[in-house]
């Protein structure tokens, strides 16, 4: 058995966007994999309100797609956040962009949500019959063959790469948020799970 693997997503308040994929993406990935296979999720922000809670919207929209705020504080990206993370999933290119320059070793690792699902949902080979025993070595390996396939196709356009931000905006803007990443999301957790 291999350590847990460490999941990290990113976007500027760490109050909306990036709270709502790691507590929607923890929640399927305990869903759907065994009870050994370690997979842990977590968020930051390139300009956190630390300590701050998830957006009421955002919360909202998170309950309504099953998953759960309780306990959630926003806090700042670091390098050392960034370096223990065997995957980091941006909010937008320009987050990825500065995840890179925060820590340009990890650029392989670093892939927007929508960007990442697009790349794994084209790769033969991610689905296994046995769930994977060495989940961190898993998620490397996911994370290889994506980094690996960019170029291969086209990429995103701009506005299905990146998710909107939705703060201090109404109702709308957050269900489309959340409808964004739900979209996104299959591809994402049958990559992860094996």
């Amino acid at each position: 058995m291999g350590d847990e693997a460490r999941i990290l997503i990113v976007c500027t308040g760490n109050i909306c966007r990036s709270p709502f994929i790691e507590r929607l993406l923890q929640h399927e990935l305990d869903e759907h994999r065994p009870a050994d296979q370690g997979i842990i999720v977590r968020s930051a922000g390139t300009g956190a309100l630390v300590g701050s809670t998830i957006d009421p919207q955002a919360s909202a929209q998170l309950v309504a797609h099953g998953g759960d705020a309780s306990g959630f504080r926003a806090r700042d990206l670091t390098p050392a956040l960034v370096a223990e993370s065997d995957l980091v999933l941006t909010a937008t290119r320009a987050h990825r962009g500065k995840v890179a320059l925060m820590s340009p070793k990890v650029l392989r690792r670093v892939f927007t949500f929508c960007d990442f699902s697009d790349l794994v949902d084209g790769i033969d080979g991610l689905s296994s019959p046995v769930a994977p025993r060495d989940p961190r070595a898993w998620v490397r390996q996911v994370t290889e063959k994506a980094a690996a396939s960019r170029g291969l196709k086209p990429p995103l356009v701009p506005d299905l790469a990146d998710i909107a931000d939705p703060y201090r905006r109404e109702d709308e803007a957050f269900a489309a948020m959340a409808q964004q990443v739900v979209e996104s999301m299959p591809a994402v957790v049958r990559s992860l799970v094996g």
